[in-house]
């Protein structure tokens, strides 16, 4: 069973850049691409948790500040000779709003 809900006006999140919603399990980096495709992953790099929503974003994948750890947003996976995963979360953008996706009584 999961619910949607309403986090942020699309446009208060600047292209190739993110913002962050804290959940009482764990923050959640969601990031706009250029095309206004939005995505939404654990504020947790795989490797050592570094915060992925300060990180850059170049297509479909953020860049972890800390260790350069390449993380795609659509499936969490770390990429290239990393290994490693982080939780990724639906999105939906209607009427200019932003709602994610969270599982009822799921904790991460």
């Amino acid at each position: 069973m999961s619910n949607w809900i309403e986090i942020v006006e699309l446009e208060s999140i600047p292209v190739l850049g993110s913002r962050v919603v804290k959940t009482p399990d764990m923050n959640i980096a969601v990031f706009r691409g250029r095309d206004d495709q939005v995505y939404a992953i654990r504020d947790a790099c795989p490797h050592k948790n570094g915060p992925l929503s300060q990180g850059i974003m170049h297509g479909s994948t953020v860049t972890c500040p800390l260790h350069n750890w390449k993380i795609d947003l659509t499936s969490g996976q770390a990429m290239g000779p990393d290994e490693g995963c982080t939780n990724v979360f639906a999105t939906k953008v209607e009427n200019g709003k932003v709602f994610l996706q969270l599982a009822v009584g799921a904790a991460a």
